[in-house]
């Protein structure tokens, strides 16, 4: 269940689409240094890096330059588009047009028109993202009690609500202790170098998040990474590095570290945990999970991957995830030992150099998790959860009934819809917005060059009604832009259900035990090793 390999993806690609966008991109890269050179020879510079006569060094590498003057500035309509509304069901985005006065900047101004759209664009998995009966009271409250900021790190600045949402949140992923961050892109970044450090191996899955990939080049551990979602992958990795041992010397490793996602948010996938528990803990490495898109979304009672698969939450040993996404607010949270949450709470940076999260939102998390829970009476949590899975299932089916490509699993809430051309990314995401909806485009250097792709969100805010009407312009636009390639004569792989995860797993002894992290405290420094660069593949512009 899966496990696609890249090389799956691109045998997808219609051969005349792949043609066609590689001529695309060519065309547009040869014309842009034309006019470079047009502008650098008879022109004053038009901006161009390096060409106004300075002695100073150039901001950005020349590429980086020549790819925002030529390219991104044509399509740069299409992404960090603002919106004026709750982002709900619904969602008005600010209109905009190109400040002539800027030449070939990459600036747009706003016109002082709003257009109200469907929203498939946000993570709002729960539809907490918009409240229709208004906020919480208890959040109001707090908001007169504790003010808008705490005004101290995970240390001085926690306050009685957020020790209390620390344990409900502990209690509810059934770990002994968790730790709570003010931003989500820190709950990876600024914890993995407290983890793990020189000497130590962190396995990492391909398509892992930028988050990710800033934690683990931060923390000075040797990186090695996996094909993506490949527990076969991951075992090769593991026993060649325990066989090879570190790198000169051949040591034993002090620590070895696996990170795979829930969700990947690209791709729409699941991550394969039973396969990747049975690995993890017949070599004894350690497993750390993040669950920034699963938490609240998947499973019966929105306990994420774990829940979904029937896996105990005791067989991964780190759990990650944020409050981005299905609980409607900000920040993230760690949950594991509590031997690791003090060691993260008293050597992490996200600890010690940030303040805590805003009182209003750790009120606002809590009254979800409430009714995640059922302990409101209400039932509201439960039923957001099998709206959400409702609606997911419904999107996919109507999709693939259009003959779209669609990755990703049935219960999945990201839905990528692949679109390939350069040129019809553009247009998809203006026509989208043109009809009333509001969608995320994705291409170079966010996706592989040939892979671009929308991708839209399912919420349980949303109708069937609301639903039927996103479809029906999604279809019209598909036509304009001619990308139904799931014919019959070219269909992708059946989308999996998963399986029954029947294997019986036990909790196992770990090589990062608790004694150890606390004793690598001590030693481990943030030095930034040097590794290949990343896959800037796994970042988008929004």
């Amino acid at each position: 269940m899966g496990e696609h390999d890249e090389d799956d993806k691109y045998n997808n690609v219609p051969y005349f689409t792949a043609l066609t966008t590689y001529c695309n991109y060519a065309v547009i890269v040869l014309l842009g240094h034309i006019w470079d050179f047009l502008v650098n020879t008879f022109g004053r510079g038009d901006g161009v890096n390096g060409a106004d006569g300075s002695d100073y060094a150039p901001y950005v590498r020349s590429f980086e330059d020549f790819y925002a003057r030529r390219v991104y500035s044509r399509v740069s309509d299409c992404w960090g588009r603002p919106i004026s509304s709750a982002p709900g069901a619904y969602v008005s985005v600010i209109e905009r047009e190109d400040n002539l006065e800027m030449d070939w900047k990459v600036d747009l101004k706003p016109t002082g028109k709003t257009l109200d759209c469907i929203n498939l664009a946000s993570y709002n998995y729960l539809g907490y993202g918009e409240l229709p009966g208004g906020i919480d009271q208890d959040t109001l409250e707090a908001l007169d009690k504790y003010g808008v900021s705490t005004g101290g790190n995970c240390v001085e600045g926690r306050n009685d609500i957020l020790e209390e949402l620390e344990e409900t949140m502990a209690d509810f992923l059934d770990k002994e202790a968790s730790i709570i961050f003010g931003m989500g892109f820190a709950t990876n970044s600024q914890v993995l170098c407290s983890l793990v450090g020189p000497g130590c191996l962190l396995i990492s899955d391909a398509l892992n998040h930028a988050s990710i990939v800033v934690g683990s080049r931060n923390s000075g551990a040797k990186i090695r990474t996996f094909a993506h979602n490949d527990a076969r992958s991951m075992e090769n990795t593991i026993r060649e590095s325990i066989a090879t041992g570190q790198p000169g010397t051949g040591k034993p490793w002090r620590k070895i570290l696996v990170v795979v996602e829930g969700i990947y948010s690209m791709e729409g996938e699941i991550c394969n945990l039973p396969e990747i528990i049975r690995v993890k803990k017949k070599y004894g490495v350690s497993l750390f999970l993040d669950e920034a898109h699963s938490i609240g979304a998947m499973g019966g009672t929105g306990r994420g991957v774990c829940e979904y698969w029937g896996v105990g939450t005791k067989d991964v040993d780190i759990m990650m995830g944020t409050f981005t996404k299905s609980f409607g607010a900000v920040g993230g949270y760690i949950a594991g030992s509590k031997d690791v949450i003090d060691l993260i709470r008293y050597t992490s940076p996200g600890a010690l150099y940030a303040t805590t999260m805003s009182p209003p939102c750790i009120k606002h998390i809590s009254w979800v998790l409430s009714e995640i829970k059922g302990e409101d009476g209400t039932g509201k949590g439960k039923q957001r959860i099998k709206q959400l899975k409702e609606n997911t299932m419904y999107l996919r089916r109507k999709l693939a009934e259009m003959g779209l490509q669609i990755y990703g699993e049935p219960e999945s809430p990201v839905i990528p819809i692949m679109i390939y051309g350069v040129g019809q990314i553009a247009t998809f995401s203006r026509e989208c917005l043109a009809r009333g909806l509001a969608v995320v485009v994705v291409g170079f250097p966010a996706t592989p060059l040939i892979l671009s792709r929308a991708r839209i969100c399912a919420s349980a805010a949303h109708t069937t009604e609301d639903l039927d009407k996103a479809l029906e312009i999604i279809k019209d636009v598909s036509k304009l832009t001619m990308i139904f390639y799931d014919t019959p004569k070219r269909r992708t792989p059946a989308l999996k259900s998963p399986k029954k995860f029947e294997e019986k797993v036990h909790a196992s002894d770990s090589i990062f035990s608790s004694e150890e992290i606390v004793e690598h405290s001590t030693e481990n420094g943030h030095t930034v090793l040097p590794r290949a660069a990343p896959d800037f593949g796994r970042f988008s512009f929004m």
